[in-house]
């Protein structure tokens, strides 16, 4: 373990626990709507983390003529989150359009790049048919302009390193095509780098993942890291030279999910100057609703023990045990209640909001669609935020970040050639399968 991480993890026993915010308000909630209203015109919101681009592609294969995003998509079978109208009734400045692909095996397939390359053209024809609302967004500044312009800024996240296919030409190529972020893991562990929820295969970032880091701060792509192990945490903030973020996690602390970020890092995403963008994804905001699931998981390793390889029998009786279990929902205090954590523990120039809507089923009471975030603000101000740290969470915190990132990038990137580095010459084969 490297220095800075000792001092920092010694350092968790001393941070503050109690709330930070001023006195609770006695405004009514007419004031404190129209406050929140006023602030979120005036510095626009800007979300880390959305999936209407891999919903598109589970519903309709990516053809935009068959669901219309300026429609009303609360009539689908399940609901979408998100649509134009109520992004607009949200208050949404700007978003982080995820190009989201499964892992389905650890280290990813054959394939991935065109399936994260297709994405990301969706992404931009979706941004193109409408351009009255929306407008690509590809550096800080081009956020600033859309929300002057009166359209939401949108911006391209990829979710997942299993997206470059080990290959670093692939990721100069998605930057190129728009992604701003990628998401170091998803779900399971690359060849290069430890996923929260996979087994541990390398102990972090492998040779070539931290090359990948370093590349990533050379072009000018921040490095996300939401879904990564503690160590791969620590080995991207033990190598980057910008600011990181986490597009969509909440506080260990306060909910104990593998996804969520433990307070040792806090304190290194503020000596970092990055962010963590608070995620509404239930079981990861209440422990309450992670215990549940978890104990949903338990039942369906049972039943798949006792009926074999009869998916239609295991999704029938599960569906009759959630019925009997039905499990505890989220609320939007504990979302703040998260909010609270980072920015007692890292300050309040390092928290943002990144909800994961159309990625996640399981949202919490009150913050149910898009249309919902002046709720969460006027939460905040309810508690005490003042104006200036509402702004902050609301887009100003990311955009120092992006400005950060891309300042390192016209630093680094005149002096330093594109690597091209191989992960087949950087890891010896004991870092890929220990």
């Amino acid at each position: 373990m490297r220095l800075s991480r000792l001092i920092l993890v010694g350092c968790v026993a001393g941070a503050m626990t109690t709330p930070l915010v001023g006195a609770v308000t006695d405004e009514s909630d007419a004031a404190l709507e129209a406050r929140a209203r006023r602030l979120m015109s005036e510095t626009p919101l800007i979300d880390g983390h959305n999936d209407v681009p891999w919903q598109y592609r589970k519903r309709v294969n990516l053809h935009l003529d068959q669901l219309d995003f300026a429609s009303d998509l609360t009539a689908l079978d399940p609901p979408m989150h998100t649509d134009i109208a109520r992004l607009r009734a949200g208050g949404v400045g700007g978003q982080f359009w995820s190009v989201f692909i499964p892992i389905r095996e650890s280290g990813g397939e054959a394939g991935d790049a065109r399936t994260v390359i297709e994405q990301i053209d969706f992404a931009k024809r979706l941004i193109a048919q409408h351009p009255d609302e929306l407008q690509l967004a590809l550096t800080a500044e081009d956020v600033l302009r859309a929300h002057r312009a009166g359209r939401i800024a949108s911006l391209i996240g990829m979710e997942g390193g299993h997206s470059i296919e080990n290959s670093l030409a692939v990721l100069r190529a998605t930057y190129d095509l728009g992604a701003r972020y990628m998401t170091i893991t998803h779900s399971k562990s690359t060849d290069w780098a430890d996923s929260a929820t996979d087994d541990t295969n390398h102990g972090g970032l492998t040779e070539f993942g931290l090359e990948v880091i370093r590349e990533m701060n050379r072009i000018g792509m921040i490095v996300d890291l939401s879904h990564v192990s503690p160590a791969t945490m620590h080995d991207a903030l033990d190598e980057t030279r910008a600011p990181v973020m986490f597009s969509h996690s909440s506080a260990f602390a306060v909910c104990a999910h593998p996804r969520n970020v433990p307070d040792d890092v806090l304190l290194r995403v503020k000596e970092n100057n990055g962010i963590v963008m608070i995620t509404f994804v239930g079981a990861f905001v209440s422990d309450e609703a992670r215990l549940a699931r978890e104990r949903g998981e338990e039942e369906r390793d049972r039943l798949k023990q006792e009926l074999g390889d009869d998916e239609e029998a295991v999704r029938l009786a599960m569906s009759v045990w959630r019925k009997d279990n039905p499990a505890p929902k989220a609320t939007l205090a504990q979302v703040a209640d998260h909010i609270d954590h980072v920015r007692n523990v890292a300050g309040i120039d390092h928290v943002g909001i990144g909800g994961d809507y159309d990625g996640t089923s399981s949202v919490p009471v009150g913050l149910e669609d898009v249309s919902k975030y002046p709720d969460l603000v006027v939460e905040l101000l309810r508690r005490g935020y003042s104006d200036y740290d509402v702004q902050k969470i609301l887009g100003l915190n990311i955009l120092r970040v992006m400005r950060e990132v891309e300042r390192v990038a016209a630093t680094l990137g005149p002096i330093t050639p594109a690597s091209d580095a191989r992960i087949e010459e950087l890891d010896t084969p004991a870092d890929n399968s220990s």
